[in-house]
C-alpha cells in the first residue's frame, strides 16, 4: 500500500495549499492513506477543532502533532474524541487523548504512533521506552511513527531502535525537508524530516520580519504566519501489506 506522510502544515495558507493538492496527489500516486502533522495548522501555532476539521475534510486520514499539541486549551476536545487526532505518546499520562491510532484502511489496519524527542525539547518520558510499550499492544504489521524531534541524531537513533519492528519512521518539527530518505537494513523506511507545508517566503512559516525582530532583539513578539506562495513537503512510503516492510520511498516537494 502507498501512504503519504505530510510535513508540518502551517497556518491558514498551509491548510489551503494542502487542500488544493491532496486530491490530485491521491489520484496520481494511488494513495491508500494520508497522514498529516497538524500541530501548527491554526494561525500562530497549535491546532484547533476548526483547523483539524479542515484537514480531515481536505483529505487527511490521521493527524499527528508535537510539542505544540496542547498549546491551545480549546483543542483538548479533539484529542478526547479519539477520532484520528493524536498527540505525542510520551506526554504525561494526564494529557488528553492518545499517542497512537489504528486506522482502518480496509482490508488492512494501519497503526500511527506519535512521539516527542527529548533533546532540546520539553521534559517528557523516554520516547524509546514509550514506543516499546506501545508496540506490545499493536497487532498489525503496518506501523508508522511520527517522531517530532529537534536533534537529527535522536531521530536516526530511533530509526535504528525500531528497524524491522515498524514500517516507517519519519521526523517532523524542524520544517526543513532533509534529503536522506532511506530504507534501513531490516526494512524500515526513514527520513529525518518531512519538511513543511506552508508559505515559502517565511522563517519556518513565520513572516520573515517578525522572526528577524525576535532573533535580533530577543524581545517577546506575536508570531504571524506568512501567506502565498506555498509548498508541500512529504514522503510516500510503499509498504508490503503482509510483512509491513517499506519497499520504496520517495520525497515530494511541491510548489
Amino acid at each position: 500500500m502507498r501512504i503519504l506522510a505530510v510535513g508540518d502544515v502551517v497556518g491558514k495558507a498551509g491548510c489551503e495549499f494542502f487542500r488544493s493538492q491532496i486530491s490530485r496527489l491521491r489520484q496520481e500516486y494511488a494513495l491508500d492513506m494520508v497522514i498529516v502533522n497538524g500541530e501548527n495548522s491554526a494561525e500562530g501555532n497549535g491546532i484547533t477543532t476548526p483547523s483539524a476539521k479542515f484537514l480531515f475534510s481536505s483529505g487527511a486520514d490521521v493527524i499527528t502533532t508535537g510539542n505544540h499539541a496542547l498549546r491551545r486549551r480549546e483543542c483538548y476536545e479533539i484529542y478526547e474524541r479519539r477520532d484520528g487526532v493524536i498527540r505525542p505518546a510520551n506526554f504525561h499520562p494526564d494529557a488528553p487523548g492518545e499517542g497512537y491510532y489504528i486506522f482502518d484502511a480496509f482490508p488492512h489496519s494501519v497503526a500511527v504512533i506519535n512521539l516527542l524527542g527529548q533533546v532540546y525539547m520539553d521534559a517528557v518520558e523516554s520516547p524509546f521506552d514509550c514506543v516499546d510499550r506501545i508496540l506490545e499492544k499493536i497487532d498489525t504489521p503496518i506501523i508508522l511513527v511520527d517522531f517530532h524531534a529537534e536533534a537529527t541524531a535522536e531521530k536516526i537513533a530511533m530509526a535504528y531502535h525500531l528497524d524491522g519492528r515498524v514500517s516507517a519512521v519519519f521526523g517532523t518539527h524542524t520544517h526543513v525537508q532533509t534529503a536522506d530518505e532511506a530504507i534501513f537494513p531490516k526494512g524500515t523506511g526513514y527520513i529525518t524530516d518531512l519538511g513543511m507545508t506552508g508559505p515559502i517566503h517565511s522563517v519556518l512559516g513565520v513572516k520573515p520580519e517578525i522572526a528577524l525582530y525576535k532573533m535580533r532583539t530577543h524581545l517577546p513578539v506575536r508570531f504571524e504566519n506568512g501567506t502565498d506562495p506555498c509548498k508541500l513537503g512529504g514522503v510516500i512510503f510503499e509498504i508490503d501489506e503482509k510483512n509491513g516492510k517499506t519497499d520504496k520511498i520517495f520525497r515530494l516537494n511541491i510548489q
